[in-house]
This record gives C-alpha cells, sequence and structure tokens, in this order.
C-alpha cells in the first residue's frame, strides 16, 4: 500500500493557474505534515524565478537544465519560513508532455538534493519510527493527469512507490496549535586553539549542547504532563462542523533539567578560552498539528523542533547579515551586542496555520511582504503581519 496525501483544495487551483502560465515547465515545493496514518499538503510554492533568467528557450528545452542549488536553496529558506510540525515534504513539477519521460528523473534527483539540504540544517535527529518518505509530483500541462510516486529518502537506492493524491476542503482550518515562550540563556565558550574565532561553528557547537537539553526537557500541556501515546484532545470537547479558520491553542510550559540525575558521571573539562558568545531572551515558539486523533508525542516532538530550529535558524540569518553588511570582523573583538531577529506569525488563508518569519529591528513591513511573495507567492498584508516577541539578544 502506498501513501496517501490529503491535499488542501486551493492547492488544485494554484497548480492549475500555473500550468497555464508555463512555457516548457515549471518547479517547486510541497509543504505539509507527515504522520504515520496519512500525510498533509497544505501549500504548494512554485520555484522563485531568477533575477537573470532569461528566455532562452534552447536552454529550457531540456530538463537537465533545471538548477538543483537554486531549488534547494530555496526550500532552504522556505524551511526557515514553517513554524513547528511543518516541513517541505515534496517537490512538483508541471510540464508540456514532451518532457514527461524526463520529468521522473528529475523529480527523483531533486526530492535527494532537497532532504539532503535540508538535513544538512538541522540540530535534531529524526525519530526512528519517523515517516521518511517525500513525495514527487509530475502534472502534464496539457491534459492536467497528476502522478504522485514517493521515495524513501533515507535510502539512496530507493525506487519510486505511488501514491493517492486526494483534495480535501477546509484541510487544516481547524490544527491544533501549541504555544510556549522559552527563555534562553546560553553561554558558548569560544576556544583559543579556534582558528580566527570561528563564530558560527562554535555558536553551532553551543546550540547542538543546548539542543540536547531542549530533547531531555519535560512538557507540560495546559500544566498537564500527559502520556506520550494518549490522545492530545483527549478530556477536550472537539469542533465540530466549524469550517470557519478556528485554531485551539494549547498552552506548553518547558521544564529543563537543572542537572543529571546521581547515576551519571560528571566530567569537567578545563579549556583555555578566548572569549564567549551569551545568548539571552525570551524566544516564541509554535507548532501545529493536524486533527485527526494527534498523539501528544507527535504534538511534542513538532514543538521541540520548533524551538531548536527558531533559535539556530535566527543565529544563521545573524550571521550571513552580518557577513553582508560588515564581514565578520576576525580580530580584537571587542564586547559586542548583536540583537537576533524578531519572530512574526502571518496567516495562511482558508487555514487555522500560520507561517512564521523573521524581522531585523530596521526592517520595514514592505521588506517583509517582498519576501513573503518571493519565497511563498503569497501576497501578505502589512496589517497580518503579527510581530510575537521583544527584541532578544
Amino acid at each position: 500500500m502506498g501513501r496517501t496525501y490529503f491535499v488542501e483544495e486551493a492547492i488544485g487551483q494554484y497548480l492549475s493557474d500555473l500550468s497555464t502560465k508555463l512555457k516548457l515547465y515549471v518547479t517547486g515545493l510541497l509543504i505539509g505534515q507527515c504522520s504515520p496514518q496519512r500525510d498533509y499538503v497544505i501549500r504548494a510554492v512554485r520555484t522563485p524565478p531568477k533575477e537573470e533568467q532569461v528566455e532562452d528557450n534552447i536552454s529550457l528545452s531540456k530538463l537537465a537544465s533545471i538548477d538543483e542549488e537554486w531549488i534547494t536553496t530555496h526550500a532552504s529558506q522556505v524551511s526557515r519560513m514553517l513554524p513547528g510540525g511543518l516541513l517541505v515534504l515534496g517537490v512538483f513539477i508541471i510540464a508540456t508532455p514532451e518532457l514527461s519521460k524526463e520529468s521522473q528523473n528529475a523529480l527523483r534527483k531533486l526530492i535527494f538534493s532537497v532532504e539532503k539540504s535540508l538535513t544538512k540544517r538541522r540540530l535534531w535527529k529524526p525519530a526512528e519510527e519517523e515517516v521518511s518518505d517525500r513525495a514527487t509530483l509530475q502534472i502534464c500541462s496539457a491534459t492536467k493527469k497528476v502522478i504522485c510516486r514517493t521515495y524513501d529518502v533515507q535510502d539512496p537506492k530507493s525506487s519510486a512507490k505511488p501514491a493517492d493524491w486526494k483534495y480535501q476542503s477546509a484541510l487544516s482550518a481547524s490544527w491544533l496549535a501549541l504555544d510556549c515562550t522559552v527563555n534562553v540563556n546560553i553561554h558558548i565558550p569560544l576556544l583559543a586553539t579556534s582558528p580566527n574565532h570561528d563564530l558560527e561553528k562554535n555558536t553551532k557547537n553551543g546550540l547542538n549542547r543546548w539542543s540536547k537539553q531542549i530533547e531531555d526537557s519535560v512538557f507540560l500541556i495546559n500544566g498537564q504532563v500527559k502520556d506520550g501515546d494518549a490522545e492530545l484532545l483527549e478530556g477536550q470537547k472537539k469542533l465540530r462542523g466549524n469550517i470557519q479558520s478556528s485554531t485551539q491553542f494549547s498552552d506548553v510550559k518547558v521544564l529543563t533539567q537543572l542537572s543529571q540525575g546521581s547515576s551519571h558521571r560528571s566530567t569537567a573539562t578545563v579549556q583555555v578560552c578566548s572569549g564567549s558568545i551569551n545568548l539571552k531572551g525570551a524566544v516564541k515558539c509554535r507548532a501545529y498539528i493536524h486533527n485527526n486523533k494527534p498523539k501528544v508525542k507527535e504534538a511534542i516532538q513538532a514543538l521541540k523542533r520548533d524551538i531548536i530550529n527558531t533559535l539556530s535558524d535566527r543565529c544563521e540569518i545573524l550571521f550571513e547579515d552580518l557577513i553582508i553588511n560588515e564581514g565578520l570582523r576576525k580580530k580584537n573583538f571587542e564586547r559586542e551586542y548583536h540583537i537576533l531577529p524578531q519572530r512574526l506569525f502571518v496567516p495562511v488563508a482558508g487555514s487555522s496555520v500560520m507561517l512564521s518569519d523573521y524581522k531585523f529591528r530596521d526592517e520595514a513591513a514592505g521588506e517583509i511582504q517582498e519576501r513573503f511573495v518571493e519565497m511563498l507567492d503569497q501576497c501578505v498584508q502589512a496589517e497580518d503581519i503579527h510581530i510575537a516577541e521583544e527584541f532578544s539578544t
């Protein structure tokens, strides 16, 4: 039995619109959520055109000209804009009939490249029982025929398996949200032996250690510790017959362990340091989970990943900004304060799910709106941009 993808109805119209505009082919990403029983696709996003891309039908006539690096970079940027529980779970191509034979090979190559690129950035490891199938969707621009297949991205030799692609209205109109604020105070030593103050590498190592603390934390949902295999909605009234976008929020508290139990031996290491990095502040974290009898452990895992991702993504964005604007100065590091970008959320039409992004203090709403159009092909009104937190250093 292949996997079944339940797909937001509006995606059908979006893909149909794309197919009428294309010359030869268009590629893009599928965004959604995997669960043990079924998978959900709540957004499809076309690959943004390159600025320098000129209409050159000779080079575009073969799918060999697909810019793999451009597509994987887009996937990495999009994954930063997804709250906990959502991921890039597939790629699509809409192509003319004469390119249909090449399309499957191109899709196979892309799905593995995208997954490799996304895995490289993660500070968490997938669980053993986790779904590792990812979707490829091929649509013929002339006949509108849809072919959905999956590949196991953990197995490089994996062959295509057929999958069902089923449209459903109001698919994510009443998904559940888990919200928490995590107070961060991370001290990262900079080793004297580390060449040229390799800030980015040291920060990643420090965040790696911190992410293990988050993985081992206790999560209280609405003030209670719940069994991982219990249903998240157990004892709660379910929303019935409400097609309007409505979210059930659960308030979550994160309790990190102060020290390990007496059974763990602690070994102290003395290292010569030339400085340190301190990350301080309160970060707003959020995860969304499908409403088809979700388990507590699914929800907590989604929230844990959002906590880890939101901090590591911000540090990445800050370093990118420093390199672009001033270059990372290598010598004479004085005490410097950098403000990490703030988190914001933006609603998705017809859905209770909100997408996420980050803004620096001097960024105007217009820049955020442009980014949503470029990365997620979504127009955002300035009044729909919800700033979630204070600035953190």
